[in-house]
């Protein structure tokens, strides 16, 4: 059995700009397989190595494997598509593959735009293709696909989904192969090493309407540390891996975990830093926690602030304040640990002055870094159903946080875009002359001169925000800039049957679902201090941690907490 992993040939100034991320997807992939005696494998990387359509078929003819298989986020969607066309036209025996979130809630938007994918793995999808494998290789792929959970394809020109796979409960039986990657190609600019980016937890417990990372993992499932921390000493010691980001949606959420987690790291002494994405809340509950953190190599955390002014905040359904976004990057500060602050723009509603107080808001609460990403409705959220009336553009290549899709009612999208800038030129500006030469902390001091050098120079090479490819120059270009958007491309309209199985997918599993049996109520912190005494969960909007015992484990109680902070006080 020959499988051929691909990554499209996708880019975009988004964070690429930091340098080459090393994709965790075909690690965990081939890992599985490799447990369950699958080994004939291989990976191109077309994206990293920019490789051509004409250089992809001679690669698929000459390896003639018998699975092809891509992956694709919303913005890639139509490389990968047209990647396995070249697949399919090289290798027409070959069975063509399709993962990643886009394709498991749109499969049939994708399988009526790419007939020639054989089939779509929808959700997690180390068991699925392993069980695609099996069939391909037990020569009964045809006659018993429909017996395989966790799959769509086309039989007779109809589009058949079947059931969803259950999860996998043991997320420690998926180890990688990390040996399948080049990791010379991988270097993450700020810190000029390797980078890595594995995960210690899979899903979130958290419903934020603008994401669909918790509908596609559908539960809520934590690895042990200690293997974590196994999988972070091969790659330090056999890779060369000098920065790692936990890919978690948010791995403070298991506080007793990640304690644990730290603490592994610290006593192996492996000498890596490594930066996480986390909420304002979790860093208000671990305020005593955050030099423990930086203790154990946690240099970098990007906050999501989400949006400045407070009805935007309710909008995106983020428990948190704008107060708390204040204090939050002042502890994280004072604990040596670099902040990056994440804003949304770009919603019908925005304007000049709400683009000005967002900037105002920033420079106060002053971060280390900040993003301004333009609101993305992503076709498979929540937030989509409530706005899909005002969604004119349905050209899913553009939908990567630097292309403005809405369009707001009292500014162009060149206004938009150039208000935007406006924004990154006076922070980082500012940031550049009198922040990072002045930071008194060595390692802080190099790696925010380091994240500059990145920043810079995608800027000087028009590649951030895809600022080169949409023509901006500046003000005098924001009547002028073109994000030559494909207004042919229309949303299919769903099967109602298949659209019934979809909703039913989004579903939280019963152990997530709020008056589940067990199921305890959480605020978006994680932690009872937060959830306000005798409040109904109407009236507070209160959400459902994950509900079941094995997402947040008494593996370690508050009092054994305080005393690994002593100790490494």
């Amino acid at each position: 059995m020959r499988i051929l992993f691909v990554h499209p040939n996708y880019h975009s100034g988004g964070a690429e700009i930091a340098g080459k991320w090393s994709p965790a997807w075909v690690a965990y992939l081939a890992g599985y397989l490799k447990t369950h005696g699958y080994t004939e494998y291989v990976f191109v990387d077309a994206m990293t190595d920019d490789t051509s359509d004409e250089d992809l078929r001679r690669i698929f003819a000459e390896a003639q494997p018998d699975i092809i298989a891509c992956t694709a986020v919303t913005p890639a969607i139509y490389k990968a598509e047209q990647t396995l066309k070249i697949a399919k036209e090289a290798c027409p025996n070959a069975v063509t593959l399709l993962g990643g979130i886009h394709a498991t809630f749109m499969f049939q938007q994708v399988l009526t735009e790419a007939p020639w994918i054989d089939a779509i793995v929808r959700g997690e999808g180390e068991a699925v293709v392993l069980e695609v494998v099996r069939a391909v290789d037990e020569g009964r792929w045809e006659s018993g696909r429909q017996d395989i959970k966790g799959i769509a394809y086309i039989e007779d020109d109809k589009v058949v989904a079947t059931p969803a796979a259950p999860t996998i409960r043991d997320v420690d039986s998926i180890i990688p192969d990390w040996g399948v990657l080049d990791w010379k190609k991988y270097i993450y600019i700020p810190m000029g090493v390797p980078v890595a980016t594995p995960n210690m937890a899979r899903g979130c417990p958290f419903t934020c309407s603008f994401c669909s990372q918790w509908k596609f993992w559908r539960d809520y499932r934590v690895r042990d540390p200690k293997k974590v921390v196994d999988e972070i000493e091969i790659l330090v010691k056999e890779h060369g891996v000098g920065f790692f980001i936990l890919a978690d949606e948010e791995p403070t959420i298991n506080k007793a975990k990640f304690v644990e987690f730290c603490q592994e790291l610290i006593d192996r002494d492996l000498g890596v830093l490594w930066g996480i994405n986390t909420r304002v809340t979790d860093v208000m509950r671990d305020e005593d926690l955050l030099p423990f953190y930086r203790k154990a190599g946690l240099v970098h955390i990007s906050l999501g602030t989400e949006a400045a002014a407070q009805l935007n905040l309710d909008m995106f359904v983020k428990e948190t304040t704008v107060a708390q976004n204040k204090r939050a990057i002042e502890l994280l500060r004072n604990a040596g640990i670099v902040t990056e602050a994440q804003f949304i723009v770009g919603l019908e509603n925005e304007t000049a002055e709400t683009l000005e107080e967002t900037f105002q808001l920033c420079m106060d609460w002053n971060p280390d870094m900040a993003n301004w990403a333009m609101f993305t409705p992503w076709p498979f959220s929540d937030l989509y159903t409530e706005m899909k009336d005002k969604v004119e553009i349905f050209d899913f290549e553009k939908y990567n946080f630097v292309t403005p899709i809405m369009k707001p009612k009292a500014m162009t999208r060149g206004e938009l875009l150039d208000r935007v800038m406006h924004n990154y030129r006076r922070f980082y500006m500012k940031k550049a002359f009198l922040g990072y030469p002045w930071e008194r902390n060595p390692l802080r001091r190099k790696y925010l001169l380091g994240c500059l050098k990145a920043f810079l120079k995608s800027a000087f090479e028009r590649r951030f925000y895809d600022l080169g490819k949409a023509g901006y120059w500046g003000p005098q270009s924001r009547k002028t800039v073109n994000w030559n958007f494909d207004t042919s491309r229309t949303l299919v309209k769903p099967e109602p049957q298949l659209e019934e199985q979809v909703i039913k997918w989004k579903s939280a599993p019963p152990r997530k679902r709020a008056g589940a049996k067990g199921a305890a109520l959480k605020a978006c912190g994680g932690g009872d201090e937060q959830l306000p005494e005798n409040t109904s969960s109407t009236a507070q909007q209160v959400k459902i941690c994950g509900g079941g015992d094995q997402q947040l484990p008494e593996s370690m109680d508050d009092a054994k907490i305080k005393e690994k902070i002593k100790e490494n006080a």
